[in-house]
């Protein structure tokens, strides 16, 4: 017989005990007579299925046992009080996935509902990261494939979340068992893990069984980091171990001095989320704060405010190290009060305090829904519920009005360098990309509030439409009384919104608007265009055919509607003019040499120089490079890392370039830029920053200041891709304050 993962399902000879087995997953789950039997007879047909294979020499190729595998996901389950017919499919789904067991059996063994659970879960099977893929010669097809993947998962989650938890139970069982696995095998599980079910049992709110795929999936992916971490750990395990025991102590009486009923736990920090806090912060391990830390649970929310006073009152707070999920929950559902303060011994301790209930929300998520009977917090656990499933729901609803694959940033991590969170005024969290602006959040709330934005509060002050949230921030949206979106709004040079969803709701509303208005409208913003980018005289009519349109007023009312973006008419009308190129060849760009005469990588930074690639350190497209002069060979290209180029860095800094990779050469086109401003200190500081923040190389500069009238001139020599970047240049410089125009002049 095979043997399980628990050590009490397990005789004195090494053999599962089933009957142990039943008893213990009846406890957790709280299964009744019939559910027991049931679930003991999908046990045997399991355990008969393997029999089978065996003597038919048909062993799973990692020799693993869908019987033990089954098992186990059901032990997983069960502590998450799910019921008796997400069990059974746990304890058959192995078997019928490796076909050792047909789905119509267990189907017509143990009904329809079942089998459409394993149905659910094998569709969910086929999804793989993308980073798990690489290597795979049919990459390129799993890449087209990912959306509708992750689509069907979406579907078979808002069907029946329990598909959802049966396939986090098989991931983690497959991760646990890892460790004896091949290394490849062992990376493509962990990444498989990090990038999609961690993230899931995140969304999901199940805390325990995210730490645990977080921590295998970081063990087998870094695992230097993560021995690092762990020894550090280990090392101050007694310390802290005695430390936390005297604080709990001290806690305990407390409470009980306040005549409240509560419960004192040491809680371990996991080691992926030390690191990820380390890296994050860039601080060291002896920074982190809460490494040592204990939880509080109470009956009510009262009490958690009364033991947060308590707390603070023994011990000093940490200043910016307090946060209250109770008032504004996490978008996941979570809730608790966390506080960081000055300890016993002066050592940092975290405490965190909730109330029971939101302790099994925190720790089973969307399981809390089964699995807590307790207080007259009931209510809240079904309203988190349902707003779980609202959520998946939503997703799915942006990904057939915007299509694409919007949805991969909201099923990969929630961390602060792909998502930000915000409050709305009311205090519900709202999450959204990095870089959305109000406007964003305006046609996330509701389509209708963004149609009436008449401008946006963050943190109580005004701000302008275009400005960049950040985590944390509160937003408030002024709206008029009728629907007015601005075509501004859907210039990408602009920056007024980032999301697709906000996109195709603007541009929906003024497809819908009248034809001649549409036209107007597409008159104005090309004429302001191109007179901004000196385009004078420029035939229209050729552009509007160039662009496959029946005529001139088709363009306008094409760009009006905008079904025809400002950037893809000035791409046409850059192929109609001729532009002064920077060289006669591609400049500031040269091919590097790669194999037997290939020259298919190109260094930006080096002029027309010749380049080849150093044989000290053998640098890759993606690696840091720095460029070096040599004496007739021209730049030689290494890493940034490399002991050569530190030692001549040190030793020879003149003859070090700045340089890095390019994909192709690019073609460069010098343009002068005439600004006139009123004059202010630091509005060179500002044009300069903003160019270069936008990659623009300037290669002259000229300022002629009027001291009477307190304005100045500037023209600018620079060198752009084309009319869309310079349009996009254009129109950041003159929304720079104290910038009356920016445009473009004619060279002479």
């Amino acid at each position: 017989m095979v043997q399980v993962r628990k050590h009490h399902s397990v005789g004195a000879d090494g053999e599962l005990d089933l009957e142990s087995w039943l008893r213990h997953v009846q406890t957790l789950a709280n299964l009744d007579g019939g559910a027991l039997v049931t679930l003991r007879r999908a046990a045997e047909m399991s355990a008969e299925a393997e029999t089978r294979a065996i003597a038919a020499e048909n062993i799973w190729a990692e020799g693993a046992s869908s019987f033990a595998t089954g098992l186990e996901m059901a032990e997983i389950l069960a502590d998450l009080q799910i019921d008796a017919e997400a069990l059974i499919a746990a304890v058959l789904y192995r078997a019928v996935r490796e076909k050792r067991l047909e789905l119509k059996t267990v189907e017509e063994t143990f009904g329809k509902k079942v089998a459409k659970l394993i149905r659910g879960v094998l569709r969910m099977a086929a999804i793989r990261s993308r980073s798990a893929d690489t290597g795979d010669e049919r990459q390129g097809t799993a890449v087209e494939e990912h959306s509708e993947n992750i689509r069907r998962m979406l579907v078979a989650l808002v069907d029946d979340v329990r598909v959802a938890l049966i396939k986090l139970a098989e991931r983690t069982c497959a991760i646990r068992a890892a460790k004896n696995a091949e290394p490849a095998k062992k990376r493509r599980v962990a990444r498989e893990v990090a990038d999609v079910y961690a993230p899931l049992a995140h969304r999901l709110g199940i805390g325990h069984i995210k730490w645990e795929l977080e921590d295998l999936s970081f063990r087998y992916l870094e695992p230097d980091d993560y021995m690092q971490i762990a020894k550090l750990l280990d090392e101050k395990r007694l310390a802290r171990q005695h430390y936390i025991e005297e604080v709990q102590q001290l806690l305990r009486d407390e409470l009980g001095r306040a005549d409240i009923e509560g419960e004192v736990y040491g809680r371990a920090k996991h080691i992926y989320s030390i690191w990820r806090k380390m890296r994050r912060k860039n601080i060291g391990f002896s920074q982190v704060y809460d490494i040592r830390a204990v939880r509080i649970l109470v009956p009510t929310v009262r009490d958690c405010y009364a033991v947060l006073g308590i707390v603070h009152n023994l011990w000093r707070n940490i200043p910016n190290e307090f946060d209250d999920y109770i008032a504004s929950p996490k978008e996941n559902g979570y809730r608790s009060l966390h506080t960081a303060v000055i300890g016993p011994e002066r050592k940092v301790l975290e405490v965190q305090i909730r109330t029971f209930a939101m302790h099994e929300e925190a720790e089973y998520g969307v399981c809390a829904h089964w699995r807590y009977k307790g207080t007259d917090e009931k209510s809240d656990g079904q309203d988190s519920y349902e707003q779980k499933i609202s959520w998946l729901r939503q997703v799915l609803d942006w990904h057939e009005e915007v299509g694409g694959n919007p949805l991969q940033d909201d099923l990969r991590s929630s961390e602060a360098d792909s998502r930000i969170y915000v409050f709305t005024p009311d205090g519900h969290v709202v999450d959204l990309p990095r870089g959305a602006t109000p406007l964003d959040f305006a046609y996330k709330i509701h389509t209708e509030i963004g149609h009436r934005c008449r401008g946006a509060k963050v943190d109580g002050r005004i701000v302008p439409l275009n400005c960049e949230l950040q985590t944390a921030n509160q937003v408030e949206i002024l709206t008029g009384r009728r629907e007015s979106p601005s075509r501004d709004w859907l210039s990408a040079g602009m920056g007024y919104i980032t999301t697709s969803r906000a996109r195709a709701k603007i541009i929906h509303w003024f497809k819908q608007q009248a034809r001649d208005q549409n036209v107007a409208d597409g008159r104005s913003i090309l004429d302001g265009e191109f007179k901004q980018l000196a385009l004078i005289d420029f035939d229209f009519e050729k552009l509007a055919a160039k662009l496959n349109m029946h005529s001139l007023d088709d363009l306008y009312a094409a760009v009006g509607a905008g079904d025809i973006g400002v950037g893809q008419v000035l791409n046409a009308a850059q192929r109609m003019v001729k532009v002064e190129r920077v060289d006669a060849e591609p400049s500031l760009t040269a091919s590097v040499a790669r194999g037997e005469g290939k020259a298919d990588v190109y260094i930006d930074g080096v002029g027309n120089l010749m380049t080849h690639i150093a044989r000290c350190c053998n640098p890759v497209p993606g690696d840091e490079i720095m460029g070096y002069i040599t004496l007739g060979r021209g730049v030689s290209i290494h890493r940034k890392d490399c002991a050569n180029m530190l030692r001549m860095q040190a030793e020879e800094y003149e003859r070090v370039l700045q340089v890095e990779w390019a994909q192709k050469p690019k073609e460069l086109y010098a343009v002068e830029i005439m600004i006139e401003a009123y004059d202010r200190h630091g509005l060179l500081r500002d044009i300069t920053a903003m160019l270069d923040s936008q990659r623009i190389n300037i290669t002259a500069m000229q300022t002629r200041s009027n001291k009477h009238k307190h304005t100045v001139d500037m023209v600018l020599t620079a060198e752009v891709h084309g009319f869309e970047e310079l349009s996009r240049v254009l129109h950041r410089i003159n929304q720079l304050p104290n910038v009356a125009s920016a445009k473009r002049r004619i060279l002479h």
